[in-house]
């Protein structure tokens, strides 16, 4: 079977059905999306692929709302398969995350596809030297490779333009054994197999050629010229459109019984010249290996792969290693270097060129050092530079030798010291990314992973040391970040000082400050390393690397990016592209920008060195009122009508947004990036009028709230500014840091601490006459009294929120209020005046337009309609608002509305629909931590089990709910406890 003829490990095959084995146990790879998906990362081989390129590629222009969910779940599920014994929480290696993608990690050989390749090459590199034979069984034991349709199984757009491509490969590889076995005159045995393969493909007139020449050298002329009359007629009649000149002008030939047709002599092995030219000399060239080389099997394999591509004859492969000082792109290029030995008898050249040094290497210099070393004696070696590389290709030609640069500057540099001629191959080293190299191969070299780490960590401090003390050593390579450099002095240090413990270096590296002190030992240190990269840098460069390590958040977008730097974003895009050309920044998505852990650490230091204390401080203010002006968009989208978003004090411009989906989802991908500049602000400001933009920049993040995604992000968020508030007597951003805690606390069931909060704010509001959350707050104290079922308390503070908005001419505000209090008349028995509220709260939001406001309205008034019966109406309610909060992916919205379906479902006795809706709300409300709405979705969900007649389970669940009511202190709990008292299942 093809896709077994290696023996032990892991098998793959897409020449075929997509398939994979462990040993000689085929897997069970699941779906065909399951399929797909590994078949594109198969084809990809350890090459990163983005969850959006995935889902382009599976899915196309029919992607379901919820296909990243779904890849990540094919993806883990794709883990599992191909690593059963993996201990739970541990890192994956085959199938890996890198940055925001997934990439496969190939054992060598390991794919069929590889195969295929491998056996093309040799067989391109036997028919060079003369070897046919060995060509045609090459080539034989290629094509025996597919099983089939290529990638048969697999769905989506990319499956079907990579099938086409094998297919017209593999039978581009059929026409070459085609031709090997004609001139290996085996005419008369591929007749039979031609005819086949022309009745298969009856217009490929290659193939028609040699099904003309077959049956010529058997001697059945009419044979082969009734061939040619047929495939005239095929192509007029389907493509309208006369054969080619290669067979017409085969045609004339066999016509005048050409006797070049006759099959030529071809000795399997080359004569020998009588008088052979003297050898020159073979360089070996290359640095001595490295001993303790670790990791990097992946890409030790692609370089390998890649590199053997150069006995095909079809151009110099050609390996661009690109990253950050320290990250191992010379070890790495030597490792393979001398790992590739074998592929490269004529030896190997190594220059250092010292790219990154104010001395950098002419490339006329390392010629005449290349010249020499090949035996040509200095005093017949050209001046100029281009007579040099000239003279240096021809000595190449015909020899097959591997060529490392080392250190390259830029592709200027290294094109004169490329070979010119197949059989050679060239590895570059470089902090640059050489985008502009023609036929390069780019490998960005990014840090090693964890495991990686540990390993070279073991290797140089000891293997003893480190398995005493696995877990420090974990700290100690993750403080390095995973930098092979600063791992290798770290361990080096630890290595010197037997007294010392793996623990010892922990509170070392602990310290920000002087971490990168900490990482050095005899000549080598990682700030020095770093040095290297920033002078080459222009003034406005260093200038960006410098303010762009400034703000604490994880990354950093173009936007925001722009506002530190206070240039425009095509400005601000020329500089940090050329940043991550020079490999000092890094860009894990589009758009996006990032530091090493490590290199932002260098970029501070010289930050406080060079940059005053004020041009900071307005840095990380552009960036925060960037932030709040965007919020401030997403907020006035999300809320129409909202008073808020027009009370937010904004100095700067920011984002706008189009639709409430595109606002919720920004605030989402930058939620992160949002907190770190809250906290960072909260952490430096002294002043009200340095805290207030973050404490606006709470309230306006409020959308944010509501899709669940960062919940404890905004309790903490909101603690510290209130903490620095409290402390400078800020009572602007006081009452917005404690309206936000108020709604943080009001999610999680926290009922009474809520209300606390929102009085404060409230008296404070009065008081100072700030109007940015007066109306929110008593809306809120009306909604939290209601929920602990003070309904006439509610109801009032409703009533003083719609004079407030009244008196503001806020119309959806009493919308709002309207709305809400539709419950509370239910809980009092009042139904009409329950629907008469909840309906004109809709008929308002509807009037003005607001789509936020008449999905909530629609939410309310479904709970009033299923409270009295009038079932149809109310699932038509909530169906229409769950589409507008899964849209604008509000997933706390979502998980209510789910279980006011599944309610709604039990009503009307649907008991399947009903569990189909709470189980959608259990899932949503355990994926954002909603500890009140999982116990709500468990109440509602045991009820639609028990309607099954499944007792048992609906019994688990109602027992779940009333635990996590019981420990949120809800009252539903006692509702909870006679409903199971009274089934006798809760033991006494």
């Amino acid at each position: 079977m093809a896709g077994q003829d290696i023996e032990g490990g892991l098998r793959f095959a897409v020449l075929g059905p997509v398939r994979a084995w462990r040993d000689d146990q085929e897997l069970d790879l699941g779906t065909p999306l399951q399929r797909s998906i590994l078949g594109m990362l198969l084809m990809r081989e350890g090459r990163a692929v983005t969850p959006s390129e995935m889902i382009d590629a599976v899915w196309g222009e029919e992607a379901p709302p919820r296909a990243l969910g779904a890849l990540r779940t094919y993806v883990s599920r794709l883990r599992t398969v191909l690593e059963p014994d993996r201990p739970a929480r541990s890192r994956p290696e085959l199938l890996t995350s890198v940055g925001r993608g997934y990439a496969l990690r190939l054992p060598d050989g390991s794919l069929d596809l590889t195969r295929f390749e491998r056996c093309v090459a040799e067989s391109e590199a036997s028919r060079r030297s003369g070897r046919l034979t060995d060509a045609a069984r090459a080539l034989r034991t290629a094509v025996a490779l597919f099983e089939g349709e290529p990638l048969a199984g697999a769905v989506g757009p990319y499956a079907e333009h990579q099938r086409d491509r094998l297919t017209e490969r593999r039978i581009n590889v059929i026409e070459t054994l085609m031709d090997v076995d004609l001139e290996l005159g085996g005419h008369a045995s591929v007749v039979s197999e031609l005819i086949a393969l022309t009745a298969e493909h009856p217009l490929r007139e290659r193939l028609r050629a040699q099904l003309m020449l077959a049956y010529y050298r058997c001697g059945r002329q009419g044979e082969a010229l009734n061939v040619f009359t047929e495939t005239r007629e095929a192509l007029i009649d389907e493509l309208g459109i006369e054969p080619g000149p290669e067979l017409t002008q085969l045609h004339h030939r066999i016509l005048a019984a050409d006797p070049t047709l006759a099959v030529a002599e071809h000795p399997e092995e080359p004569e020998e010249e009588e008088e052979p030219a003297p050898e020159l000399p073979r360089p070996a060239q290359l640095p001595a290996a490295v001993n303790d080389f670790t990791g990097r099997r992946e890409i030790v394999g692609r370089l390998r792969t890649l590199l053997s591509a150069q006995a095909s004859g079809e151009g110099v492969p050609v390996a661009a290693i690109c990253g950050i000082g320290g990250v191992g792109k010379t070890a790495l290029a030597v490792h393979v270097a001398h790992a590739t030995d074998d592929l490269f008898p004529g030896g190997q050249l190594y220059a250092d060129l010292r790219g990154n040094t104010g001395e950098v290497t002419a490339p006329e210099s390392a010629l005449g050092a290349f010249l020499r070393a090949l035996g040509i004696p200095a005093d017949v070696i050209p001046e100029g530079l281009a007579e040099r590389s000239a003279l240096y290709r021809s000595i190449l030609a015909d020899r097959r030798i591997l060529v490392l640069l080392d250190n390259a500057r830029d592709a200027e540099h290294v094109s004169p010291l490329l070979p010119g001629s197949p059989g050679c191959a060239a590895i570059i080293t470089s902090r640059v990314k050489l985008a502009d190299l023609p036929s390069a191969r780019l490998i960005d070299l990014d840090v090693m992973e964890p495991d990686e780490a540990l390993s070279l960590f073991a290797a140089v401090a000891g293997p003893e040391r480190v398995a005493a003390e696995h877990g420090a050593a974990m700290d100690v390579v993750a403080a390095c970040g995973f930098l092979p450099l600063a791992v290798r002095i770290v361990a080096a240090r630890l290595a010197a000082r037997p007294s010392w413990t793996v623990a010892s270096l922990v509170p070392r590296l602990a310290d920000e400050q002087r971490r990168l002190d900490e990482l050095r030992v005899g000549n080598l240190a990682v700030e020095a390393t770093f040095a290297l990269g920033y002078g080459q840098l222009e003034a406005a460069q260093a200038r960006a690397f410098r303010l762009l390590s400034l703000p604490s958040g994880p990354d950093i977008s173009l936007g925001a990016a722009a506002a530190v730097l206070s240039m425009s974003t095509l400005e601000t895009e020329d500089l940090l592209e050329s940043l991550v050309d020079a490999s000092l920044l890094e860009a894990p998505a589009p758009g996006r920008y990032r530091f090493h852990d490590l290199i932002r650490l260098f970029a501070r230091r010289l930050l406080d060195k060079t940059e005053r204390q004020q041009a900071r401080t307005m840095a990380l203010r552009r960036l925060l009122g960037f932030y709040l002006a965007s919020a401030q968009s997403a907020h006035r989208l999300a809320y129409e009508g909202s008073m808020i978003a027009d009370n937010l004090v904004v100095v700067a411009s920011g984002r706008e947004f189009g639709t409430v989906q595109e606002a919720v989802a920004w605030l989402i991908a930058e939620g992160d990036s949002l907190f770190a500049a809250i906290n960072q602000a909260a952490d430096s400001s002294r002043t009200s009028e340095q805290l207030l933009p973050a404490g606006d920049l709470l309230v306006a993040m409020e959308p944010l709230l509501e899709a669940g995604t960062h919940t404890r992000e905004f309790a903490q968020g909101t603690r510290a500014v209130l903490a620095t508030a409290q402390r400078i007597d800020d009572q602007g951003s006081e009452l917005r840091a404690r309206y936000v805690l108020g709604r943080v606390l009001f999610a999680g069931n926290r009922l009474a601490e809520a209300e606390a909060q929102f009085r404060i704010v409230h008296e404070l509001s009065v008081a100072r006459e700030e109007k940015v959350v007066t109306g929110e707050v008593m809306n809120a104290l009306a909604v939290v009294v209601g929920r602990q079922r003070r309904h006439t308390e509610a109801l009032s503070w409703f009533e003083s929120a719609t004079g407030f908005y009244r008196a503001n001419g806020v119309p959806a505000g009493e919308a709002l209020v309207l709305s809400y209090s539709a419950r509370d008349h239910l809980g009092l028995g009042r139904s009409e005046d329950a629907i008469a509220a909840a309906e004109k709260g809709l008929a308002i939001f509807t009037e003005i337009g607001s789509g936020a406001g008449t999905a909530r309205a629609r939410y309310h008034l479904g709970i009033v309609l299923s409270r009295v019966g009038r079932l149809t109406e109310a699932v038509h309610h909530h169906a229409e608002c769950l589409a507008f909060f899964r849209a604008s992916k509000q997933r706390v919205w979502e998980q209510r509305v789910c279980s006011r379906l599944a309610e709604t479902f039990i009503a009307a006795e649907r008991h399947t629909d009903a569990v189909r809706h709470a189980e959608e709300a259990l899932i949503v409300s355990r994926e954002i931590g909603h500890p009140y709405g999982e116990a709500l979705s468990l109440t509602v969900l045991g009820e639609a089990l028990k309607g099954l007649g499944n007792t048992e389970r609906s019994t688990d669940c109602l027992r779940q709910a009333f635990g996590i009511f019981t420990r949120l202190g809800a009252p539903e709990a006692g509702d909870l406890k006679v409903l199971l008292d009274s089934a006798q299942v809760v033991e006494s």
